[in-house]
């Protein structure tokens, strides 16, 4: 085999950070057991923002925040972080999850909270922070969307504002900015005003200016309540359509009117396959049929009748990337095939012709990646996500198997006959 340049991914996959449409993923930092540990290289090139997650407070505060990778080096891991970045990707660090609570009690707390998640984004050169506060972390007891009275609200509107700030300042360009609510602190704002009922919009409200994509979990949720007074079901389409259009068209609640967000801040949240949670999970032709109808290419889905159609869409987002990746959730990578089909964006591995070359079994979970079609004397290269030359072999006729034993994660299949490149082909190892 003649020596291989490293390639880079690149070349490998087209994947340019633009306005959207946007595929966004949390990434565990912890092996899920189900949902095994993936490294950031290891990621499916189709999602354009990764969401790490997650920050948390440090043991016996609710305020200074820490974050290490856990399963990984510090230098490997943001080695990984740019290398995201190299490919117009954007990574940012997620706060707090489902399992800790943030409170700014005093002035003291939120300065500290300030600093300590400045300290996170600089040491591991993050492009933001998104706001996955749920919980007790945000709640309202008064005030009005645009005035609201709960100090630890103002405080936490304040903090965000002087990180936004102190970043630009440092990096000279603005800091991304994704919040990811459960639908009761958002569109549940329809219903009641107070506890976590609506407790996310005057956060939304004052910072919509710097909010790059809001992306509510449409899951974990039962039902809630449309614009039309009308009440859906988790899990359908009409959920999805109504509850993203109520963001859209905005709402009267018992805090005030939130105003409508543009389609260019608006993603869809959903889980990636069903066990990644509670319920919510749609299939790929369910979700398509409700992403289509709200941009206006598609055929209503169900009894939710829209009022306007939002061709610019931010895109989708999913829990999670590693949920994603597991063919025995569903199919593997289905949430990430799902963006590509919908918004008609290749970002995947780019092939030539096959030439009659097949590829079997897909995802690769035994250990050897079998290879027919061939004519004998093709060099067969495996490359991970990053570019670099994980397995190697010669065809010796017109079939092959090449050992694999990898962790889980998106490869490519590169065949090559006579020095030329006949298929680059995306490969799925589960392990």
């Amino acid at each position: 085999m003649r020596p291989l340049a490293l390639l880079s991914a690149f070349s490998l996959f087209a994947n340019a950070h633009a306005q959207g449409p946007d595929l966004v993923g949390y990434w565990h930092n912890w092996n899920d057991g189900n949902a095994p540990y993936l490294e950031l290289s290891q990621v499916d090139p189709r999602y354009t923002v990764v969401e790490v997650s997650f920050a948390v407070p440090a043991v016996g505060s609710a305020y200074d925040m820490v974050f290490a990778p856990a399963e990984t080096a510090p230098a490997t891991f943001i080695a990984d972080v740019a290398a995201l970045q190299a490919q117009g990707k954007k990574v940012l660090i997620s706060i707090c999850g489902a399992n800790a609570t943030v409170h700014l009690d005093s002035d003291a707390e939120r300065d500290q909270f300030v600093s300590s998640m400045l300290g996170i984004l600089d040491t591991y050169g993050f492009d933001g922070i998104d706001i996955d506060l749920e919980g007790a972390s945000v709640a309202i007891s008064g005030g009005t969307i645009a005035n609201p009275s709960d100090a630890r609200i103002i405080r936490l509107i304040d903090a965000v504002n002087s990180i936004a700030d102190q970043y630009e300042v440092a990096h000279g360009v603005p800091m991304m900015l994704t919040m990811a609510p459960e639908t009761a602190y958002v569109q549940g704002g329809m219903s009641a005003y107070g506890g976590i009922w609506g407790a996310y919009l005057p956060l939304i409200d004052a910072l919509r200016d710097r909010l790059d994509i809001l992306q509510v979990q449409l899951y974990n949720s039962g039902s809630m309540y449309g614009i039309d007074g009308g009440i859906y079901t988790q899990g359908t389409a009409d959920f999805i359509v109504s509850q993203t259009e109520a963001l859209l068209q905005g709402f009267t609640t018992g805090g005030g009117f939130f105003a409508p967000l543009p389609p260019e801040k608006v993603a869809i949240g959903l889980p990636a396959c069903p066990l990644a949670a509670g319920g919510g999970y749609v299939t790929p032709a369910v979700l398509e049929q409700a992403v289509d109808y709200l941009r206006g290419v598609g055929n209503q889905p169900g009894s939710y009748q829209r009022i306007g159609a939002y061709p610019t869409l931010r895109g989708l987002m999913t829990w999670s990337i590693n949920w994603d990746a597991v063919g025995g959730c569903a199919v593997a990578d289905e949430y990430a095939q799902a963006y590509e089909d919908i918004f008609g964006i290749t970002t995947a591995v780019q092939e030539a012709p096959d030439a009659g070359i097949t590829v079997w079994p897909v995802p690769v979970d035994a250990g050897v990646l079998h290879i027919g079609g061939l004519q004998g004397g093709e060099d067969l290269i495996l490359l991970d996500a990053m570019g670099r030359v994980v397995a190697a072999d010669r065809a010796a006729s017109d079939r092959a198997a090449l050992a694999i034993n990898l962790p889980t994660g998106a490869y490519v299949l590169r065949v090559e006959r006579n020095g030329t490149s006949v298929i680059d082909r995306r490969v799925m190892v589960v392990r």
